[in-house]
């Protein structure tokens, strides 16, 4: 997908925000242990206005493109809510949102809102890596005979088991910005040098293998 101009003014903002830093001679650890050039914590878009409006806008744009026949928003708990609740007010369709799991009192939910079985969900979620966590809350939404069009993000790594997870549950994923557009964008604009662009590139091929043989000078 090419960068638009609303895209890169996002990126920028993200960039900006420290929403998104992609730092490859000085990586981070996630939980897994993989050794990673690129941190994100897109919750902090929630106190920026602006930019969550402009992000509403562009996730509504995506659901209309591509899911035109959604009748209901999906919140992924806890992260992707509240855009859905944007989303689903921009767009004037009903919200729903999903746990992680059912509770453990009460009813024992796991979907809050009405759904009904000729409904047509599309889950929103801020983040996407492996997709565990939105690909086990449409197991949930599919579980009540309602149909599962597909999943927005604001951001996807786009990493190999993403895909396959995607397509092992035959869920289709469009989100508003990609990893490949990020990178690309930092070499536009020129905020990361050769080496550390390289290096970047390099660990989307690999992540696993990318800090036990990566070394940037």
């Amino acid at each position: 997908m090419t960068e638009t101009q609303t895209q890169a003014a996002i990126i920028q903002q993200l960039l900006e925000l420290q929403a998104i830093q992609v730092k490859p001679d000085a990586p981070f650890t996630y939980a897994s242990g993989i050794k990673s050039p690129i941190y994100t914590d897109l919750r902090m878009t929630i106190s920026k206005p602006a930019l969550r409006k402009q992000i509403a806008t562009g996730l509504s744009e995506l659901i209309r493109q591509f899911y035109p026949t959604a009748t209901v928003i999906g919140g992924v708990a806890t992260a992707g809510i509240p855009h859905a609740a944007w989303v689903a007010e921009k767009l004037e369709l009903p919200l729903i949102y999903v746990r992680s799991k059912p509770k453990d009192h009460g009813a024992g939910k796991q979907i809050e809102g009405t759904l009904q079985a000729a409904d047509q969900v599309v889950l929103i979620d801020d983040l996407i890596s492996t997709g565990g966590s939105v690909l086990k809350a449409g197991k949930a939404v599919r579980q009540t005979s309602a149909q599962l069009l597909g999943v927005a993000s604001i951001f996807s790594y786009q990493l190999p088991d993403a895909r396959q997870n995607f397509a092992a549950e035959e869920t289709q994923l469009h989100s508003l910005i990609d990893y490949h557009q990020l990178i690309d964008h930092l070499a536009t604009q020129q905020q990361l040098t050769p080496a550390q662009l390289d290096s970047a590139r390099t660990w989307h091929q690999d992540p696993w293998q990318w800090g036990a043989t990566t070394t940037i000078k």
